[in-house]
């Protein structure tokens, strides 16, 4: 997956003038985005039912390392930080990072800014298998599977990852990957998958359909050292191989058969896209629930900011992503407060508009 370096020159003096007429915002906007965390994440710690100020949030994430620092807290404030709000937000920053990855990987296979990783099916997998877990689950013998904390996100994770197959296998010909036949093939098992999730919901009690309901709309609210951990993860790998194929990525911007001529290998490409976006969403969804438009939006704003270079719009997608999706939670437990509205349902109403302008954006720039 090393790129040679021969060629590697070669593709991104050969990327279009819009993905590198950016570089002075580059220069500042990951830094910007990386503050943009720090200061989105103090937010988060300290928004919510128990108000905690800036100083207090300092105070208490020092008090592990033996920092004594001026700023009084309460106990309850400590537990509430440490032990509910901490994992939220570090869960949201990995969740919205991943989803944002995915979102960046989707629309270079594609070449495509309004790309989504949805499109090959990996959200509607993961949904469909975790309302058949939840409906279904009571059937299944004892100990066949982990009704704890794994269960439902196992489930989500292999029907994500088994949606993403089929859609592959239906789009390959002849060996290779039809990415017009894989867009076509995804729209057809998001179908399917919302087909199964009506049917089950028709089957489930109360209970259930609240459940399903529930995770259908996303929430962070199950954030925990484990999961932590789970998600964390993923974000290694994905971050090493988006550093690593950010110039065959750069070379398909001009089209599959350039970038082969440029060695680059575009089958291989297709697949490893496909298998980081299933890893990034799949786990993310996993553990949250279906959270729309930060894989479309966050990719897509940094686009706008510093051209198509993946060497430097991936890494700062990622941390759009670990700002956007943290912030719509912290919207989530304040707006309606008392209530917690679903994330999901925050991300979507401030990323469908976005979406729209997207449209009549591109719709614009075509020629008449």
């Amino acid at each position: 997956m090393t790129a040679n370096p021969a060629w590697a020159a070669e593709s991104a003096a050969a990327i279009p003038r819009e993905a590198t007429r950016h570089a002075e915002p580059a220069r500042w906007l990951i830094p910007a985005l990386a503050a943009g965390v720090v200061l989105v994440s103090i937010l988060g710690l300290g928004l919510g039912a128990v108000a905690i100020a800036p100083g207090q949030v300092a105070a208490i994430l020092a008090a592990p390392f033996g920092l004594d620092l001026p700023w009084s807290y309460s106990r309850l404030e400590s537990s509430v930080l440490l032990n509910i709000r901490l994992p939220r937000v570090l869960l949201g920053a990995l969740t919205g990072a991943g989803l944002s990855l995915g979102g960046a990987w989707m629309q270079a296979l594609f070449r495509n800014p309004l790309a989504d990783p949805g499109l090959i099916g990996v959200s509607s997998g993961a949904a469909a298998a975790a309302a058949a877990f939840t409906v279904l689950g009571g059937a299944l013998p004892a100990g066949a599977v982990l009704f704890a904390t794994w269960g439902l996100p196992a489930a989500a994770v292999i029907g994500g990852w088994l949606m993403a197959l089929l859609v592959v296998r239906l789009a390959s010909t002849g060996g290779r990957v039809r990415v017009d036949h894989m867009l076509l093939a995804g729209i057809a098992i998001n179908t399917l998958a919302g087909a199964v999730i009506g049917l089950l919901m028709l089957i489930a009690n109360d209970a259930q359909l609240r459940e399903v309901a529930f995770w259908s709309f996303g929430s962070l609210g199950r954030a925990d050292e484990p999961i932590l951990l789970a998600v964390g993860l993923t974000a290694v790998p994905l971050i090493l191989a988006g550093l690593l194929c950010a110039p065959w990525l750069n070379a398909l911007l001009l089209g599959e058969n350039e970038a082969a001529l440029l060695g680059v290998p575009v089958e291989r490409l297709k697949h490893l896209a496909i298998a980081f976006t299933c890893l990034a969403v799949g786990s993310s969804v996993a553990f949250t629930g279906l959270i729309g438009f930060v894989g479309l939006v966050a990719p897509h704003m940094v686009r706008l900011l510093i051209g198509s270079d993946h060497r430097r719009l991936l890494p700062a997608a990622a941390l759009m992503g670990a700002i956007l999706l943290p912030l719509a939670d912290v919207l989530s437990r304040t707006v309606a407060a008392p209530v917690e509205l679903p994330i999901g349902l925050v991300t979507a109403l401030l990323g469908a508009p976005f979406f729209l302008g997207l449209l009549l954006r591109e719709q614009r720039r075509q020629p008449s």
